[in-house]
């Protein structure tokens, strides 16, 4: 019976939090192959003019087709704009999930770092850059193309240790992706988030990453990389970096940003905390950023850094010392 409550109650949240809307269509549908051979697809929105070239990196268990229409936002504004589903998500789906090979290093340093190769390649005289949702914007890092990306905005970034979540949320989070979501995955072979309405199914793989993190990343993961490389990849990113976290996030904490952001100790990076407050809502939490009635309030904090490389005089919200950065996540500062 409390199983059944709970499930209600968190069908009920992601109804709210994650409407489903009509597509965006995009300007071109492509395919690369990530380095292992694995076809990824992705979306592509062409821009006016020679502006910069932005990869938007999805979230866990969300599909690439949720930042259509941010993405064709960012296309009015110049941009070119690519989204891509992760192996085993979405379009990148190709059969059954059982038995897939597929971690989040796998997601980061093959998927990611594919689609960055491909639009530094296909655009080479342009600035390339990125935006991450939640793990998208840890994952983003790994790939090897990364070194190329001159800015980046995330929301709401993190890599799901559990003791960075909210602490009004943390025992039922942690009861839901550390116990319940490995329990399923080993019986199932992979999450079947679809069926119980929690977004996509996921691979075992990265189910069992999230389950099993810890403090530190790289020794956290079942990796095709050594833990001293995944630790180095970030580091060698030094672009401008914007951090945006909510503060009713109960992924995307102070203190889970801080972490994430210890990684990439080169970049010249910036944390900026907004409240519903600031913009006179209810709610913002972990998806909402990308929901189309930001556009005018949020939507162009992303543009500002992007395209000038500095927030806007009247952006909402508290710049956060970055001091603790490297403290939290055990890297060192820059």
């Amino acid at each position: 019976m409390l199983y059944s409550w709970w499930l209600a109650q968190h069908r009920a949240a992601t109804t709210r939090t994650v409407p489903v809307r009509v597509p965006v269509v995009p300007d071109e549908e492509f395919t690369v192959l990530a380095e292992d051979g694995y076809p990824l697809h992705g979306s592509l929105w062409h821009g006016a003019g020679d502006g910069p070239v932005i990869v938007i990196h999805a979230a866990t268990a969300v599909r690439a087709r949720y930042y259509a229409r941010f993405a064709a936002w960012l296309t009015g504004r110049g941009c070119t704009v690519l989204t891509f589903d992760y192996r085993g998500i979405g379009e990148s789906r190709h059969g059954p999930l059982r038995g897939l090979q597929a971690g989040w290093t796998h997601w980061g340093a093959l998927d990611a770092g594919a689609v960055q190769a491909y639009a530094w390649s296909r655009w080479p005289g342009r600035p390339l850059m990125a935006v991450g949702h939640s793990i998208g914007g840890f994952a983003l890092g790994l790939a090897p193309a990364a070194v190329h990306l001159t800015r980046i905005v995330t929301v709401g970034a993190q890599f799901a240790y559990w003791r960075d979540y909210a602490p009004d949320q943390r025992l039922p989070m942690y009861l839901k992706w550390h116990l319940t979501m490995p329990l399923l995955t080993r019986i199932f072979g992979y999450f079947p988030g679809a069926r119980l309405g929690w977004l996509e199914d996921v691979p075992r793989g990265v189910a069992l990453d999230w389950a099993g993190m810890g403090p530190r990343f790289e020794t956290s993961v079942t990796s095709h990389l050594p833990p001293a490389a995944l630790a180095a990849r970030h580091g060698a990113t030094e672009a401008r970096l914007l951090a945006i976290g909510l503060t009713d996030d109960p992924f995307g904490t102070e203190a889970a940003t801080a972490r994430f952001l210890g990684y990439y100790a080169n970049a010249q990076r910036t944390h900026l905390r907004i409240s519903p407050a600031d913009l006179g809502v209810p709610e913002i939490g972990h998806f909402a950023f990308f929901h189309t009635r930001f556009e005018q309030r949020l939507w162009p904090l992303v543009a500002a850094w992007l395209l000038e490389g500095k927030l806007p005089e009247t952006a909402p919200g508290q710049i956060v010392d970055m001091s603790s950065a490297g403290q939290a996540s055990g890297a060192p500062n820059p």
